[in-house]
């Protein structure tokens, strides 16, 4: 199998490339971050109760794991009345929800 860089013509990607992928990736490596992710993924500017709805998880652990990902530029937030709603805000969270879909079987899915 080819690897992906000669299929590409293209060197080696930068140190800083791969710094912002391990970061993300470590941001991601937790269920709870990967289902806040993918609710968000369906439907973009979503309000906090909504997440807390959706998730069931407590309103501690959404807001924090919304934080941490807002942190690193993952997420974006605005305030809308009283209520700050997300939206993802790098796109590579989206190629790795779809990396992860992709090779997921029908079993995998609610």
């Amino acid at each position: 199998m080819q690897s992906i860089h000669k299929r590409l013509g293209q060197g080696h990607l930068k140190v800083e490339t791969l710094e912002r992928a391990a970061q993300i990736l470590k941001m991601l490596a937790h269920p709870q971050r990967l289902r806040i992710i993918e609710i968000l993924e369906r439907s973009q500017d979503v309000p906090v109760h909504a997440l807390i709805t959706e998730t069931g998880f407590p309103q501690a652990v959404v807001s924090q794991h919304l934080n941490q990902m807002r942190r690193i530029g993952l997420l974006s937030a605005r305030r809308h009345g009283k209520e700050m709603h997300y939206s993802i805000s790098d796109p590579r969270a989206f190629s790795i929800l779809n990396c992860i879909s992709a090779n997921s079987s029908a079993a995998d899915f609610e």
